[in-house]
């Protein structure tokens, strides 16, 4: 619901400003208007009588555009600029100009009424584009009639604009509540317009969140119209240890207050799951909204006890009772004393040829020696 900014601060408004600028009665206006036809009625080449009739029938409803001080210093410059005009084109140049500001259309009003400072301010650029390349065209050869088309097209400007932000740009919240800041076109007034969502009381819903021991986990409740929240706002996450549920009656332990709309948990242990609750504050600690986590925390797995390979068991053997033929015995001892006699009798023989080849070694010697001393005597 759209309300005058002077109305008390139970209605969807509350007054945060002050009046941008002063305006004409109603009843003051009707009268410009009329002077107006009496004086454009009068003038040769002047305006159509349709023309006239719908310069003094307009609804008094003031739109967005004449509360921008840029657009009105606009005109003021503009009319300052033409020297080539009359003074009675003058005069009527600025009272179409102060009339202009009151829409064909009961627009404001049937588009909720307000508007933000973006808006406004895309409006306002567009409309100043448009009002300078209009002068640089031909001109229709009535400086008046020119100026109501210029300032046809300003309003439709502001009528596309307002129809994109009440579609998109008023109350986008979904859940929690919001004190967006508006300018009221009929007052040009600042203030805060209240939406409360259809959701319960400032709910923005529960997350269900799953995570294994000592992995990491960010929460986050950021949503996008916490972007407009007039104010420093901050974020306090608290939480309850443990739960798998939770009700509104339920305590929570508060963790951190931050600016930031996330925190993150590292190394995450089993005795951190529970529910987690974020609430986002304004400035003056009013909860907007809160959102819910269920943290589940899956443990590791425990690995089994390493077994050690054991060898097989030799099988027992009774071998008290083997016993060798005695055949066997005896064949045994036969054989291993001829082998001991057959390699004594071949130790002996080795030895004695190493003997005798030692003994004429040394007789071919000494024959060698003896012709050398005969030789000598």
């Amino acid at each position: 619901m759209t309300t005058d900014l002077n109305t008390s601060p139970k209605n969807s408004f509350m007054i945060q400003g002050a009046r941008a600028m002063t305006h004409t009665s109603s009843s003051s206006s009707l009268m410009k208007r009329c002077d107006i036809k009496k004086r454009l009625q009068t003038g040769p080449g002047r305006f159509s009588v349709c023309w006239l009739v719908l310069v003094c029938v307009i609804p008094s409803v003031r739109l967005c555009l004449q509360c921008d001080l840029a657009v009105r210093h606009m005109h003021e410059d503009f009319m300052a600029s033409k020297h080539e005009v009359t003074v009675q084109e003058q005069m009527d140049l600025t009272k179409i100009i102060d009339h202009a500001y009151i829409t064909y259309q009961d627009t404001s009003t049937q588009l909720s009424g307000v508007i933000d400072l973006t808006t406004l301010y895309r409006a306002q650029t567009e409309y100043e584009s448009e009002f300078r390349r209009h002068w640089q065209e031909l001109s229709t050869g009535s400086i008046q009639w020119d100026m109501i088309r210029i300032l046809e097209k300003g309003k439709s400007i502001l009528k596309k604009h307002l129809e994109v932000f009440v579609a998109e740009g008023l109350c986008p919240n979904k859940c929690g509540l919001l004190f967006q800041s508006v300018m009221n076109c009929s007052s040009c007034q600042y203030g805060l317009h209240i939406c409360q969502s259809d959701t319960p009381p400032k709910d923005c819903g529960e997350h269900k969140l799953v995570a294994h021991e000592g992995e990491q986990t960010v929460l986050d409740c950021f949503l996008p119209w916490h972007s407009l929240v007039v104010g420093h706002a901050k974020y306090q996450y608290s939480w309850k240890r443990g739960a798998t549920n939770f009700s509104a009656k339920d305590e929570f332990e508060v963790l951190v207050v931050t600016k930031d709309s996330k925190i993150v948990l590292n190394q995450l242990s089993v005795s951190e799951q529970g529910v987690y609750r974020c609430i986002l504050l304004d400035q003056h600690g009013t909860t907007l909204s809160h959102t819910h986590f269920i943290l589940t925390v899956i443990p590791m797995p425990t690995s089994p006890p390493k077994q050690i390979p054991t060898l097989p068991s030799v099988p027992d053997v009774d071998v008290r009772h083997v016993q060798p033929p005695k055949d066997i015995l005896i064949i045994a001892v036969a054989f291993l004393t001829v082998l001991s006699l057959f390699g004594s009798l071949a130790v002996v023989m080795h030895l004695g040829r190493m003997a005798l080849r030692r003994q004429r070694k040394a007789e071919a010697e000494e024959r060698v020696e003896n012709p050398r001393w005969r030789r000598r005597d």
